[in-house]
């Protein structure tokens, strides 16, 4: 149930990378970052439940990528650290480089559709729009919904 969720998860134009996949490099980096973390405050750092957080922390210690260790000089009377074992940190890298090339895919889709975007209002706007720099001195523009001039 949880594979076929995971798929149905995945992002359209990347196979293979989940949304429980950026969880947890979400996860990872946090716990890297500091890794006296409670469940509490990884929780409300990436907006989940607390039964959520503990399910993945559960998951990474399961996987090997995350050890889990007493603090002895805490006052708490269950305080861990959560350390990124070498296995965790190469996964990271793993997930980090894939994050990256999603992201920067996306980002090269999006840049491409607002320059023909541009194009395209530059192409019915005439000479009064730069697709670079925008609506020309004295053009009308359309601004969230009302008509102003640009003088």
């Amino acid at each position: 149930m949880v594979d076929r969720m995971n798929r149905s998860l995945s992002f359209a134009n990347e196979p293979g990378f989940t949304v429980q996949e950026e969880l947890y490099l979400q996860i990872l980096r946090l716990l890297e970052g500091n890794p006296k973390l409670i469940q509490r405050e990884l929780a409300q750092a990436l907006n989940l439940s607390v039964g959520k957080a503990h399910y993945c922390v559960r998951a990474l210690l399961d996987k090997g990528w995350v050890k889990m260790q007493k603090f002895h000089d805490s006052k708490r009377k269950r305080a861990y650290l959560y350390l990124l074992t070498p296995a965790g940190m190469a996964q990271k890298t793993v997930l980090t480089l894939r994050f990256l090339e999603r992201k920067m895919a996306e980002y090269d889709r999006l840049r491409a559709e607002i320059e023909a975007l541009q194009r395209e209002i530059g192409a019915s706007a005439g000479s009064d729009f730069d697709p670079v720099t925008g609506p020309r001195s004295g053009a009308a523009t359309v601004e969230r919904g009302t008509l102003e001039t640009s003088d």
